[in-house]
């Protein structure tokens, strides 16, 4: 294990102190902004295609909320790994836009979540949720304004939370259509946050989890174009 550490070692740097940022090699910084921006175009072509399939205005309106999120994931992320890579001397830049990359992912969360919490029938008590999943994402945002990279245990606490609360709710939903697919992204996510972790472990750990983030996108993306967006009438049509 260690022969192989040191053969991967001009790939990545030792593992940051406690509640300090991960300082990525040149490599790894290249590989963390290019599987992020690959997906922007993908991202930003999907968010339409959700918007152009929409019935009415509440469809269009979750799409929008679906799609901005799906979006400033990437684009975010994207500039906030390049500017950490070429401009790493504008510190205060570079911390600003680590902080929204952070910040992203609670708003991420709750955008994916909006059209399963808005398209679908929920009970009185569920339907609570869809403002609250916002509520929980504002939360998350304050969190990191306020104590960014200081309780990195306590803030991975907070992504988890968010990602399985509103789950409860979308499994108990009557029409269970899609939930699958759900599950399969969710656990996705859950796999990838081993490589979020790793950073000075595994030689491109955060590129590879992107590559997690994005492949769970495209499935949760796949099952809301299927089953909320595409009638099950087109569906057999285009067969």
């Amino acid at each position: 294990m260690r022969r192989l550490q040191e053969r991967f070692r001009r790939f990545m740097n030792h593992p940051a102190p406690a509640n300090s940022r991960y300082k990525p090699t040149g490599y790894e910084h290249a590989a963390n902004c290019y599987t992020h921006a690959f997906l922007i175009v993908p991202a930003i072509v999907g968010s339409a295609l959700l918007h152009r399939l929409s019935d009415d205005r509440w469809e269009k309106i979750t799409a929008w909320m679906y799609g901005v999120g799906l979006c400033a994931l990437f684009i975010v992320s994207t500039v906030f790994h390049i500017i950490s890579w070429k401009k790493s001397h504008l510190r205060t830049m570079e911390h600003c836009f680590h902080m929204c990359d952070r910040m992203m992912i609670y708003v991420f969360i709750a955008a994916s979540y909006a059209p399963w919490l808005n398209l679908r029938e929920l009970g009185p008590l569920a339907s609570h949720m869809r403002w609250f999943i916002w509520l929980m994402a504002a939360g998350g945002t304050v969190y990191v304004f306020l104590y960014h990279e200081r309780y990195k245990i306590v803030e991975l606490f907070f992504y988890l939370a968010m990602g399985f609360s509103p789950a409860l709710v979308v499994t108990s939903m009557n029409d269970t259509d899609g939930l699958q697919e759900v599950a399969w992204g969710g656990l996705i996510y859950c796999v990838g946050v081993i490589f979020f972790k790793s950073d000075g472990v595994i030689p491109f750990a955060h590129a590879i989890w992107h590559l997690f983030v994005a492949t769970a996108a495209a499935v949760h993306y796949y099952a809301i174009w299927k089953y909320l967006y595409r009638s099950p009438a087109e569906i057999i049509r285009h067969l």
